[in-house]
Parts: C-alpha cells; sequence; structure tokens
C-alpha cells in the first residue's frame, strides 16, 4: 500500500471514528436533557406514580442512565470491532 493511500485510508478511519462518536454523543446529551427538560417542564408528568414507590421520573432517570451505558458498549463494541481491526491493518 502506497504511503498516500494508507494516509487516505488513517484519515477516513479517523473521520469514521470521528462521525460514531459525535453520533452517539448527541444521543447521549439529548437523553440527558430531554430528561433535564422534562423535569423541569412537566413536574406533573414525572411525579406521576407507576407503582407504589415508582415515579415516571425515577424510571426516566433509570432510562437515562441504562441509555448511556448501552451507547458506551455500541461504541466499544464498534471500536473493538471494526476501528481496531481496521487500525492493525493499516498498521501493517
Amino acid at each position: 500500500m502506497s504511503s498516500k493511500s494508507q494516509e487516505d485510508a488513517l484519515e477516513a478511519l479517523a473521520a469514521s471514528r470521528w462521525r460514531v462518536a459525535a453520533v452517539l454523543t448527541v444521543a447521549t446529551l439529548v437523553a440527558y436533557f430531554g430528561f433535564i427538560l422534562l423535569v423541569a417542564f412537566n413536574k406533573p408528568l414525572m411525579g406521576h406514580q407507576i407503582a407504589p414507590g415508582l415515579s415516571v421520573g425515577i424510571l426516566l432517570g433509570a432510562v437515562v442512565i441504562v441509555t448511556a451505558w448501552a451507547l458506551t458498549g455500541i461504541y466499544m463494541i464498534w471500536a473493538n470491532g471494526k476501528y481496531d481491526r481496521a487500525l492493525s491493518q493499516l498498521r501493517r
């Protein structure tokens, strides 16, 4: 592989990594800010009891945390699979 094509492949890989990271970051921010906006502007909904001791707010808070874990897991799977494999091939 020529130096120029290897450099182009590395730049494409770096751009791909930034694209994936940006999409997952935006998804995380939407989840967090959506939750905060609901807390700020729709307190009656957040205080609605689903079951004794479990409100919509508590449930959505847990969903936000699980969403953050899931998005982190998606990035790890992508990075450990496609990104690391492609980077390893470029190093050869």
